[in-house]
């Protein structure tokens, strides 16, 4: 995982992204999951570009179910976009990174 990509479980969950003073970005994820190795560089860089403005980590959702589940990821990649401990925006499927940004943007403007 890159440097300033946080890796979030079931258990830091509440703390790294709903008690957040930055919108968080979450990508839902998992090991099997081909299109999610496809976006993981995009987060990676994301991550960087956006870095002291967003928070940005990846969620396994086969090792932490219980987020997954309460938020209803229902297929991955998906990347949640969280300000204030609410889901601000949502993205589901291998998307481009200025759809990603976009989204982002929306948010922290």
């Amino acid at each position: 995982m890159a440097d300033n990509v946080i890796e979030f479980t079931d258990s830091n969950f509440d703390e790294e992204v709903i008690n957040s003073d930055l919108p968080v970005l979450v990508d839902f994820w998992a090991v099997w999951c081909m299109p999610c190795k496809m976006v993981a560089p995009v987060v990676a860089d994301i991550a960087k570009d956006y870095d002291g403005r967003l928070k940005v980590g990846k969620l396994d959702v086969d090792g932490n179910p219980g987020v997954a589940q309460k938020y209803g990821i229902r297929s991955i990649p998906s990347l949640l976009i969280f300000n204030k401990g609410e889901v601000a925006q949502m993205l589901v499927g291998a998307v481009p990174k200025p759809q990603i940004t976009a989204k982002v943007d929306a948010v922290l403007n």
